[in-house]
């Protein structure tokens, strides 16, 4: 096998030094791997910015309110690590969550609005265990610009005012939803889907997309035999989670779109 060129970093005392040592504009781009189109897109925006991209692959146990969930997500560093060395990635970080969490997750970052709604209404804790960890790699990282991708738009809302709130001096930059012919949004626990339900998630997006009430997007939803978990519009901008899954455990997916009015 040949060497990979990108710098790997498996603990924050590598990446702190690595960091040090770089000057100008770096730009972070982090993942929890199972690396899709939808990230590479975000590379190749931080690429533009002619600086460092350190991107990392963690893997957030503190997220997860399902052990079964965190343990059939999928993990596959070595077509990570190819994917990101043909996208020119200059580092990736790779700690464990010993190293992450080595005050024993005492210290963690609560928002108390947004994160209780969509998402987090039947997930407690989750945004809280998002913005810890992306708190703790933003003081390792200290990137410059932040690249985040729309399709977890409330995450990306979450995180940018995470950076606000704390006084970073980040940009972050949010990255249009990369999709799939069909129309579905890329997603890691797309590969989890069944050749049956691969073939009805795109009625996901393009239900979603109608210009019908959130209560008629619910139903038709149904109908197509999703478990809907949300629909909501809020500010001209549609959210939406379900479950799908003919067999075997259900694979979630969310998606989200501007409704004209």
């Amino acid at each position: 096998m040949r060497e990979l060129r990108v710098k790997v970093l498996r603990s924050p005392d590598e990446l702190m030094a690595y960091r040090a040592g770089l000057s100008g504009a770096v730009g972070f781009v982090p993942t929890m791997g199972a690396l899709h189109k939808g990230h590479l897109a975000l590379v190749k925006h931080a690429k533009r910015n002619q600086g460092k991209v350190i991107a990392s692959i963690f893997v957030n146990p503190t997220q997860f309110n399902d052990p079964l969930d965190l343990q059939s997500y999928p993990r596959c560093e070595s077509a990570d690590r190819e994917l990101l060395e043909a996208a020119e990635v200059d580092a990736l970080f790779m700690p464990t969550a010993a190293q992450m969490y080595a005050d024993g997750s005492r210290y963690q970052v609560a928002e108390t609005s947004q994160s209780v709604d969509l998402c987090g209404a039947d997930r407690p804790g989750h945004f809280t265990g998002v913005l810890t960890v992306v708190l703790k790699l933003l003081n390792l990282v200290r990137p410059t610009h932040l690249y985040l991708g729309e399709k977890d738009y409330q995450q990306y809302q979450l995180i940018k005012g995470l950076v606000n709130a704390f006084f970073l001096n980040i940009e972050v930059i949010a990255v249009p939803t990369v999709r799939e012919q069909d129309g579905l949004a890329m997603s890691s626990r797309n590969r989890r889907l069944s050749a049956i339900d691969r073939k009805t998630a795109p009625k996901f997006f393009q239900i979603l997309s109608s210009n019908l009430s959130d209560e008629v997007v619910i139903k038709q939803l149904i109908q197509q035999g999703f478990t809907v978990d949300y629909v909501k519009t809020i500010d001209g901008r549609r959210f939406g989670a379900v479950q799908l899954g003919t067999s075997g455990r259900g694979v979630r997916l969310i998606d989200n779109v501007r409704i004209e009015p």
